[in-house]
């Protein structure tokens, strides 16, 4: 609760949809257009990508070797290769710790014995009603799947003693996964500290 931090507090109102619109179309994006009119008066347009049928998953792993599972694969947005985590959609009959589970399978050859969620983020959300769930895995072991990604999938571990080296890397700026390790951060050092101890 945000409540003990001082704010200036406001009572909003949802603005109201005048018109919406589909201005375009592709096998996996819808684009519309919102005309919204806001409880002062002001009228604006905005253009989304709606919520959609499927969501996402992100997995934070870490191997018996305090070891942090990444993977090193084609980002069509910026036609590069970027470090990131394992991670992919939800399938309709999947809860998020299923598909968390399956995507590690699929992604980097691992299962997991305990797999744990977090929390669901939303991602841009002025602009795409996208949301993604963090899940925490360990107690891992090799389980292969294949997946539908068009080539194999770089697996990279990295040592949990280096998180703060990994993230300030400039290598690694993809914020899904910035923010999934953020939010495990004290789940990591419990396993750390029990190692340790």
């Amino acid at each position: 609760s945000i409540g003990r931090y001082s704010m200036r507090k406001l009572i909003l109102k949802l603005p109201e949809i005048l018109k919406r619109k589909t201005v375009a179309r592709s096998r996996l994006f819808k684009i519309e257009t919102l005309d919204l009119l806001f409880s002062n008066g002001v009228e604006r347009t905005y253009e989304r990508l709606p919520a959609g049928s499927r969501q996402g998953v992100i997995v934070v792993a870490i191997n018996d070797r305090d070891e942090l599972l990444l993977t090193r694969e084609y980002a069509a947005g910026f036609h590069e290769y970027q470090l990131s985590l394992p991670k992919g959609a939800i399938d309709g009959h999947e809860t998020a710790v299923v598909a968390g589970a399956r995507e590690l399978a699929e992604e980097v050859g691992f299962g997991a014995s305990n797999v744990e969620f977090v929390k669901t983020l939303t991602v841009a959300p002025g602009h795409m009603g996208y949301e993604i769930s963090v899940v925490f895995a360990t107690d891992l072991y090799p389980n292969e799947l294949e997946g539908d990604e068009p080539e194999p999938i770089e697996l990279i571990k990295w040592p949990i003693s280096e998180l703060d080296t990994l993230i300030e890397s400039n290598d690694f700026r993809e914020g899904r996964a910035i923010a999934a390790l953020a939010l495990c951060k004290s789940r990591i050092k419990k396993i750390q500290s029990r190692r340790s101890g």
